[in-house]
């Protein structure tokens, strides 16, 4: 697709925090994002220069270059050298059924918390969870894999399986974080689940499959390989929100 600047995407105003408290930067995420689906920018597609989309978007460059620098954390876009920014990853535009494109940037930036305190949970889980806690984090597995293997929604049972893990760290300082995060990973779980019952039966198979992992790794109490498996399952749970 040629990377003219789109004709059709208004411009935001001028480099001012809004209103409703979103950060400059989100915006400028957002409004790419917009860009990539409205222009129907394919995967390896060049979007327009630095300079072009803060005079679109009536933000500095800096803040453009965030925002850039936030997507290319998220696979949305690569940065190749001298050369510009790049599709990497479409978002799937069934996303827009699970939050409002404003909050897609909040949204997604979770993962790199969760990529943090989950990775970490599971890790302490492994070598902290009592038989009382395993048993729990046993039970909801398999309501997980009931869930999933039917047609129920199953992001309840996914949030309830992965606070059981946090629970498990023997350390409370984890669950008033976790659960802070709760509206912005229940919007992720839902999409998740929604994007990825759309495709191949394989998909669902793998995402059961991480979740056995990890909690595989918890019973055998093998801290590094919890805590990666977990770092593992939210990177591809990232990659699923994409087509």
């Amino acid at each position: 697709m040629s990377s003219e600047t789109p004709s059709t995407t208004p411009p935001i105003v001028p480099d001012k925090p809004a209103a409703n408290g979103i950060r400059l930067a989100d915006r400028a995420y957002t409004a790419i994002v917009q860009i990539i689906l409205d222009e129907q920018l394919a995967v390896g597609d060049r979007l327009p220069a630095e300079d072009k989309l803060a005079t679109m978007f009536g933000m500095s460059r800096t803040i453009v270059r965030e925002a850039l620098a936030r997507l290319a954390s998220d696979g949305i876009t690569q940065a190749r050298r001298g050369a510009g920014s790049y599709v990497k990853r479409r978002p799937s535009e069934r996303l827009g059924s699970h939050m409002p494109m404003a909050d897609i940037a909040a949204t997604l930036g979770t993962y790199e918390v969760r990529f943090v305190l989950e990775a970490e949970a599971a890790r302490l889980a492994a070598q902290r969870r009592s038989h009382h806690q395993m048993d729990a984090i046993e039970h909801a597995l398999e309501a997980l894999r009931t869930a999933l293997l039917s047609n129920a929604p199953a992001h309840d049972e996914d949030w309830v399986l992965h606070r059981a893990i946090a629970e498990a760290t023997a350390n409370a300082a984890f669950l008033p974080v976790f659960d802070h995060l709760q509206d912005a990973v229940m919007r992720i779980l839902r999409a998740g689940v929604d994007i990825s019952r759309s495709r191949a039966p394989e998909v669902i198979k793998a995402m059961m499959d991480e979740h056995d992992a990890i909690v595989e790794a918890i019973r055998a109490q093998d801290a590094d390989g919890a805590a990666l498996a977990m770092r593992w399952h939210l990177s591809q749970g990232r990659k699923r929100l994409m087509p």
